[in-house]
């Protein structure tokens, strides 16, 4: 077992009750291979488990050599955009169908887990984004992103006007929907929906994805990952608009409010078994090949 893996953080997923079983016999599993255990205090909270120790995110992040995220890719986005500053390794393990991000299936991760301790295991250093709302030069929020930004229309059936710039160069007017902002990890996601392209993940590049544009001249746009993008509300606009991160967190913005977004100064590392292969994983989650 490679050495700096002795203290092992869990997250599990907060809506599910029923997951208290998986982290107990989870627990019991690192156990046995003599290993500390600390579980993430909302999660523990939540699902009411008092007999393991446990710590606020934070502490997780500065006392825990390894996480493992129990639930679905969703819980490992949250889990990624709280802990990447700690530069801790992740392992996602699916308590439904195999996922995107969370790719060891529930009844495999004795085994899967036996191979990653025992130094067999692939390393995946992935992009996020860093986002800010800033208006009249004051900075009024700020987050992270895992898949993507998502810049969209709120609640009126009106599109956005908003101009794009990137590395300070004017790019374009454009009245859409709205404009998602997408890492590779994120091209499998809201972008691909959008008509963005798929990404491999290890890309350090960000994808520009209109949605719904008034034109059809107006198509998805590929970047240096240490691009910076800033979206301008149009003082014109009538719609209120709101900037969307990984589906999970929402921050109301303005007219003529300025959002930048660029490549968060860290990257997320992923673990997984040696024989994981994306393609596999795409070809299983869209169907490829499949007759119909």
């Amino acid at each position: 077992m490679p050495a700096e893996f002795k203290t092992i953080g869990i997250i599990g997923k907060f809506a599910n009750v029923k997951i208290q079983e998986q982290i107990h016999t989870m627990s019991e599993y690192l156990e046995n291979k003599g290993l500390q255990i600390l579980l993430d205090q909302g999660t523990a909270e939540a699902l009411q488990i008092n007999n393991i120790d446990s710590l606020p995110r934070a502490g997780l992040g500065e006392e825990s050599d390894l996480i493992i995220v129990l639930g679905g890719d969703g819980t490992l986005l949250n889990a990624a955009r709280s802990l990447v500053k700690y530069e801790i390794p992740i392992i996602g393990v699916n308590l439904g169908r195999l996922g995107f991000l969370t790719d060891i299936l529930w009844d495999e991760f004795q085994q899967k887990l036996d191979e990653i301790f025992a130094g067999d295991f692939q390393q995946d250093e992935r992009l996020m984004l860093d986002v800010e709302i800033i208006r009249g030069g004051v900075s009024l929020s700020q987050s992270i992103a895992f898949n993507e930004v998502v810049v969209h229309k709120w609640e009126e059936a009106r599109m956005l006007e908003f101009e794009t710039y990137i590395d300070g160069g004017f790019v374009n007017t454009q009245r859409s929907d709205g404009l998602i902002i997408s890492t590779p990890t994120g091209s499998t996601a809201y972008a691909l929906s959008g008509g963005g392209p798929i990404m491999e993940p290890s890309l350090h590049v960000i994808s520009l994805v209109p949605i719904c544009p008034h034109t059809l001249s107006q198509r998805p746009l590929m970047i240096r990952g240490d691009s910076e993008v800033v979206i301008s509300i149009s003082e014109s606009g009538h719609a209120r608009a709101q900037v969307t991160c990984d589906g999970q967190i929402n921050m109301g913005v303005n007219a003529g409010d300025n959002i930048h977004i660029k490549g968060y100064e860290k990257r997320i590392t992923l673990l997984h078994p040696e024989e994981y292969n994306y393609f596999e994983i795409l070809r299983t989650k869209l169907h490829w090949g499949e007759k119909l």
